[in-house]
């Protein structure tokens, strides 16, 4: 009896400390109708998938989805533009040729990287992504259960998630703005931003290319609108999603007609971008990463707005060289011409 004592105590011992040292499960119920019963309606079929996969699995796992889901839309997403930035360094000559090759949407289409170049920068950002952003996951999941990023039932609805994205945007690309000036000053230049700006005509695996503490620091403007708007675990990966993919096409170095960003409101893309990158270090314009008001607001677009007065008329000029037409008689209003004067611009301008 006492032999037996002991091993019950001792039993009894290691279930409270499994209990203490592991991480609660995410879902206070396992099984479909003691969510169904907790909801009191029945669930959707979403809402069944995510309790499938989410009921055993601890908070901070969910969390840490994260580093895997930025790892992997890093390496796919900017493949197609890395294979058609390589297919755009042999083209014909001519300006029929010019019209259908890639280099006509290459906003820089005279700067060409050797395929090494997009290795090193694949490399090197993967092995900063993980042990910054992979890191920090591992210790910042208290920061993230503390401002009230939830994971249980019911998931948000498609109305509520879009007003939390917009929400985090803005607030992201106020935020982000300031700390681009401030790392734009000589010393967050020199020292820390330097190293994103190695690439003067950048493309999609240079969007997170950057000095590990530029990383965790850009990362604090990201967090700032999850943290002022709580949201839902998926919410919280699909803002994280988002903001990536908005990287990557600012970041991309193509300006395609049909970029369907080109309906938002306000919405820089690529060309806003390039020219910021095009100047490099001495920049002082467009310093936001999303929209264009911030740089409108503070002034810091005029050299970009002179920039593309100033090449409109250039490529004027060429377009009705080239076109044998007056200008007064050209239209620049549609994508097609839009196609023509790049071309013009590949093959007549340095």
């Amino acid at each position: 009896l006492a032999q037996l004592q002991k091993t019950q105590e001792t039993f009894d011992a290691e279930r409270i400390i499994h209990h203490t040292t592991l991480p609660s499960p995410m879902l206070p119920y396992a099984t479909a109708p003691e969510a169904e019963a907790a909801l009191g309606r029945a669930m959707t079929r979403a809402e069944a998938a995510w309790l499938r996969y989410s009921a055993s699995m601890p908070d901070h796992l969910l969390y840490c989805h994260n580093v895997a889901i930025l790892l992997l839309l890093y390496t796919l997403a900017p493949l197609p533009l890395a294979l058609l930035e390589l297919r755009a360094r042999a083209a014909p000559d001519g300006v029929a040729a010019a019209v259908m090759r890639p280099s006509t949407y290459k906003l820089q289409p005279r700067a060409h990287l050797p395929p090494a170049a997009f290795v090193r920068c694949y490399l090197d950002t993967g092995r900063v992504l993980l042990l910054t952003v992979g890191a920090l996951s591992l210790v910042s999941y208290p920061a993230v259960k503390m401002v009230g990023i939830r994971t249980g039932l019911p998931l948000p609805s498609a109305g509520e998630v879009a007003a939390q994205m917009l929400v985090y945007l803005l607030v992201e690309d106020y935020l982000g703005y300031w700390i681009h000036r401030l790392l734009h000053t000589r010393w967050g230049y020199d020292n820390i931003h330097r190293v994103h700006h190695e690439f003067t005509a950048p493309f999609g695996y240079a969007a997170p290319y950057a000095h590990w503490a530029e990383v965790l620091i850009l990362g604090v403007p990201a967090f700032t609108g999850p943290a002022i708007v709580p949201c839902h675990m998926t919410t919280l990966w699909l803002w994280f999603l988002l903001r990536h993919l908005e990287a990557i096409d600012i970041h991309s170095g193509f300006n395609f007609p049909f970029n369907p960003t080109k309906l938002i409101p306000f919405y820089g893309g690529a060309d806003h971008h390039d020219y910021h990158h095009r100047v490099g270090g001495q920049s002082q314009s467009n310093f936001s990463s999303v929209f264009t008001f911030c740089d409108h607001l503070y002034g810091t677009d005029k050299g970009y707005r002179y920039h593309k007065a100033s090449l409109e008329k250039e490529l004027m000029k060429v377009a009705a060289t080239v076109a044998g037409q007056r200008t007064e008689a050209c239209s620049f209003d549609g994508p097609g011409v839009d196609i023509l004067v790049d071309a013009c611009a590949t093959i007549y301008l340095p």
